[in-house]
């Protein structure tokens, strides 16, 4: 147990290089309390199952944030003032009140529904593909992992691209937060940014009020189902602030992953572009390898116990997606990227039951066009020299690269 007592998740080496560190959890103690943190960390695919499966025991509104219920700073409480109240919906409610969210919400990103955008997706994914296609060079991240997946949640939600920078903005400062590894000038800084989200969306929900259109904001600002009760304007701000950070960094993330180890493993690019009816088995590996969600929280309802370790009320749990899905237990040679994994699709990248992720199919299918695109319209990936670190944003939470820089022909 001393090689575990001596780490920290949160150390900046640890968050940057996890896997070592959920490889000393699975085999030492899949479920362990992290001394001086307090919080639990699950780390079995067996056990993530029990944990997120059983919300009889276990509570989604312990919140994403590692900060979890330590309560925010006076200053952080005023700017907050100013904006509506929080709401638990989607990631951090339980049912019957997720049932309602979801219900509500649900059908916006059925597979019908993305299945009808799927043109609209390749196209501005070709859009994309041409600013860059004879460049020969290119950041992954900005300048197509970002891009695609913000323009598509944004033409969806019916606002102008031009208010696509601000959107990137509130959305990475929804994000930072979660991590627990920024400062209280940045923490206060991202609470004045959800501030002016939340005006700047209630502003274009009463906008749909008066009129709507052929969106997803209508869809949801019309959305009524039989006995519920349609959203308020608290609980759509929630929402939509979900989606935005869910419709940008999750598949940025995965896309600018996906890119590093093709190039890194050049037998399994090969595969796929010899054979392109691999690339939704390629997403569904790289999901697994590199989860965009590495951690999310639970909290315990009641005394209880995870294969045999005890659990207060009260106590957090960090359940590892990212720890789980490499668990040679259901993953044979688990570290190895293999696009040809058979089971590569039983990750838990998007969550299981209850909470699994409800733009599952939007992100599955983005990553897909991404890559159709991407494969078809460039060659000879390679590094650029000198200009990579590999290094990820900061983030218990979240797991994505800041940059990847490389070469290319125009296919």
């Amino acid at each position: 147990m001393s090689r575990l007592a001596s780490l920290n998740p949160l150390d900046p080496a640890v968050v940057e290089t996890p896997f070592e560190y959920y490889r000393a959890l699975r085999e030492e103690a899949p479920v362990y309390q992290v001394p001086m943190l307090g919080f639990f960390i699950v780390t079995r695919y067996d056990l993530l199952l029990e944990v997120i499966g059983d919300q009889e025991r276990f509570s989604s509104r312990s919140g994403p944030a590692v900060g979890g219920n330590a309560g925010p700073p006076p200053e952080l409480i005023e700017i907050m003032k100013k904006g509506y109240p929080p709401v638990d919906t989607l990631l951090s409610a339980d049912p019957p009140e997720h049932t309602r969210y979801r219900s509500l919400c649900v059908r916006a990103f059925s597979g019908r529904a993305v299945a009808r955008i799927e043109p609209y997706i390749r196209g501005v994914a070709r859009e994309l593909a041409a600013k860059i296609q004879h460049a020969g060079e290119m950041n992954v991240p900005p300048q197509f992992g970002v891009p695609l997946p913000l323009t598509v949640i944004a033409d969806q939600l019916g606002v102008p691209r031009s208010d696509m920078p601000l959107f990137k903005k509130w959305s990475d400062d929804s994000v930072a937060p979660l991590g627990g590894m920024i400062s209280k000038q940045r923490a206060l800084e991202c609470a004045q940014s959800i501030v002016d989200l939340q005006h700047y969306f209630a502003r274009k929900i009463e906008e749909r009020r008066k009129e709507a259109r052929e969106d997803m904001l209508s869809d949801l600002v019309d959305a009524r189902l039989d006995g519920v009760e349609p959203l308020n304007v608290s609980e759509l701000l929630s929402i939509l602030q979900q989606f935005l950070v869910a419709g940008n960094e999750t598949t940025a993330n995965l896309i600018g992953s996906a890119v590093m180890l093709l190039i890194q493993h050049p037998d399994q690019q090969k595969l796929v572009r010899d054979d392109p009816s691999r690339i939704p088995n390629l997403v569904e590996e790289v999901l697994r390898l590199e989860s965009p969600v590495q951690t999310l929280f639970r909290m315990a309802k009641c005394d209880t116990e995870v294969a045999g370790v005890a659990i207060p009320k009260g106590a957090r749990i960090a359940v590892s997606y990212a720890a789980a899905n490499r668990d040679p237990a259901v993953f044979a040679d688990p570290d190895r990227f293999d696009v040809t994994r058979k089971n590569a699709r039983e990750h838990l990248a998007f969550g299981r039951g209850e909470h699994f992720c409800p733009g599952a199919a939007l992100a599955r299918k983005e990553a897909q066009v991404a890559f159709e695109t991407l494969l078809d319209s460039t060659r000879n990936w390679r590094f650029t020299p000198g200009k990579n670190d590999f290094k990820h944003v900061p983030s218990f939470i979240l797991r994505g690269l800041e940059n990847l820089w490389i070469k290319y022909e125009a296919a």
